[in-house]
């Protein structure tokens, strides 16, 4: 378009939209000098508001710098959400909203006051969406107290209760109809032989039903240790415990159920979790939902010589004096899943370092994990149907970045390949 008119000369970067051509503010400052608009002892011209803004009028109006503006919007679709890559659409759009009328800014000002009531009506639909959850908890509740029964035998599953089709009954059917009854009548009898000889195993419960799910769950597998595993074998239940509808602030519990065990004597531990169901009044447009925004721990009581989170060192001192030794033992924190109930505390103004605020980040991941999948769909991560399944998304979004990468590879290796050409132009986008 740019090339056609010749009279039109071609605006290189968003920066020269914003700021203009060099000799175009000297002609500027010239002006506003000899009509009295500037300071003589200084040199420096005072541009009048009215005056700015019929210059950046003037320029939006020219088809060249529309051409190059609408270039670098088509550059910018489909970027990353990178800091450079904000800035340059932030500037964009700064050059974009200065030069609207102003009563089309007064148009969007009352958009964006739609947009917060929004907020607000959204975040009532998610306290319906709690009080929802509320009710069905208590539905669902029969149904973990009877799982929990099983788990821990105290009660036997009716044959009714456990009709289920599994691969191993499909593959023996198979078997059968390619036997001959002669061959059939002979494994049968065999397989008599064999069930009188050996005495059938039947442990109470499920045993381990816990513990296999914390290490089938990657996620979990890495907080536990080798000391924890005793531990967890005494777990009988995990229950997740929703705050009341209409509570401020809205949250949720999560209690674990050990059975008498010679490591503490808690029947329950927990871990508190409060979450921001509203918007926040200095950023209203972030809202997406409740987030988590801290959690709580309880106290273990331990008994004694059997806390696993923490662990003794001895250290041999040596005075510089004398040359005598003498030992030393000092506790340290050690790693455990046991710690995860006793999260880092967070100041009342709300500083934390990087390190905190990490760990926080995967205490309310992990949380959110347990509340989410692992207490409702606790027996298919014990079978390993649920990882399988989570881990087919995973694989999916791994593919979907590998296309990515394979097609940025595709455009370097082209030998006509030109960035200028591919709405890349960090020379524009430097941090200030």
């Amino acid at each position: 378009m740019m090339a056609d008119n010749p009279d039109i000369k071609p605006v290189e970067t968003a920066v020269d939209i914003e700021m203009g051509n060099k000799n175009e503010e000297e002609s500027v400052e010239e002006l506003d000098l000899e009509e009295g608009g500037g300071d003589a002892n200084t040199g420096k011209a005072v541009i009048d508001a009215s005056k700015v803004g019929d210059i950046t009028s003037q320029v939006m109006q020219n088809p060249g710098v529309l051409a190059a503006l609408q270039d670098r919007l088509d550059g910018l679709v489909g970027r990353g959400s990178g800091y450079v890559d904000r800035c340059c659409i932030n500037k964009t759009c700064h050059v974009m909203l200065c030069s609207l009328p102003k009563v089309v800014k007064r148009r969007i000002k009352a958009l964006k006051n739609l947009q917060v009531k929004y907020a607000k009506t959204e975040a009532k639909f998610y306290e319906e969406v709690h009080e929802l959850e509320c009710k069905y908890a208590s539905l669902y509740q029969g149904l973990y107290d009877k799982r929990k029964e099983i788990v821990i035998g105290s009660i036997e599953p009716t044959d009714s209760d456990c009709e289920w089709p599994s691969s191993d009954e499909e593959d023996e059917d198979e078997e059968k109809e390619l036997l001959a009854d002669e061959l059939k009548k002979k494994a049968a009898i065999e397989d008599k032989e064999k069930e009188d000889d050996k005495e059938e195993e039947n442990p109470t419960g499920i045993p381990e039903f816990w513990l296999t799910i914390f290490k089938n769950v990657n996620m979990l597998s890495e907080m536990v240790q080798d000391h924890d595993e005793p531990i967890l074998s005494h777990l009988d239940d995990i229950l997740v415990k929703f705050s009341e509808p209409g509570q401020t602030p809205m949250g949720f519990t999560l209690e674990y159920i050990f059975s008498p065990n010679d490591y503490f004597t808690n029947k329950v531990l927990t871990k508190q979790y409060t979450m921001r169901a509203e918007p926040d009044e200095t950023d209203p447009f972030s809202f997406e939902g409740p987030e988590i925004i801290s959690c709580t721990g309880c106290t273990v009581d331990w008994k004694k010589g059997k806390n696993v989170t923490v662990k003794v060192i001895k250290k041999k001192q040596k005075h510089k004096g004398r040359g005598t030794t003498r030992t030393v033992t000092k506790t340290i924190q050690n790693d455990s899943f046991f710690n995860f109930f006793n999260p880092p505390q967070v100041a009342d103004d709300g500083d934390m370092d990087e390190e905190t605020e990490i760990l926080l980040a995967a205490d309310f991941e992990i949380g959110h994990f347990f509340r989410e999948r692992i207490i409702p769909k606790a027996v298919l991560y014990f079978t390993g149907e649920a990882i399988e399944e989570d881990d087919e998304y995973e694989e999916e979004g791994e593919e979907e970045d590998a296309e990515g990468e394979e097609g940025d590879e595709e455009d370097e290796n082209d030998p006509d390949f030109d960035p200028s050409k591919d709405g890349q132009k960090p020379a524009e986008c430097k941090q200030q």
